[in-house]
């Protein structure tokens, strides 16, 4: 008889996090720091420590499911919004098919959102409180980002 595999708690079979908890994480980080919230500021907010929040953010420690109903809810999303735009590499990692793994699945951040640049633009494209100029710049840069390297020089 094959002898079965203990559980894991979702991690990866290295025992690193799974790509599923550093993806959600990550995506709690950007939403904090959009905010310009403290990890300090988001822990009091919930009677956490801020380490607390530090491993939440790496995905060392697992979010359950009331605590991420609570960071929703402190940050002013939907739940649905830490699983958004989450890739199928990282779909391909969840505990159900880590049980039977025996290749560590890539560890993947979200990519522009991480980025400092990203977050300050963001940050100054929402303190413009009229919508009409809101949605002007909006478009400006889409447009902006359609002209070729080429053509921008």
């Amino acid at each position: 008889m094959p002898a079965t595999r203990q559980s894991s708690r979702g991690r990866t079979p290295s025992g690193q996090p799974n790509p599923i908890d550093v993806y959600v994480g990550a995506r709690l980080r950007m939403r904090r720091s959009l905010l310009g919230m403290s990890q300090e500021a988001l822990g009091a907010a919930l009677g956490l420590t801020f380490q607390q929040v530090q491993k939440y953010e790496r995905g060392a420690n697992r979010i359950g499911a009331s605590r991420l109903f609570d960071l929703a809810r402190a940050l002013g999303v939907g739940i649905d919004y830490f699983y958004e735009e989450i890739g199928e590499d990282v779909v391909a990692a969840s505990p159900r098919h880590m049980v039977r793994a025996i290749q560590e699945p890539e560890l993947r951040q979200p990519d522009m959102m991480g980025n400092r640049e990203t977050l300050d633009l963001v940050r100054a494209y929402y303190r413009i409180n009229d919508p009409e100029v809101r949605k002007r710049v909006h478009q400006l840069a889409k447009a902006l980002g359609t002209i070729p390297s080429h053509l921008a020089e």
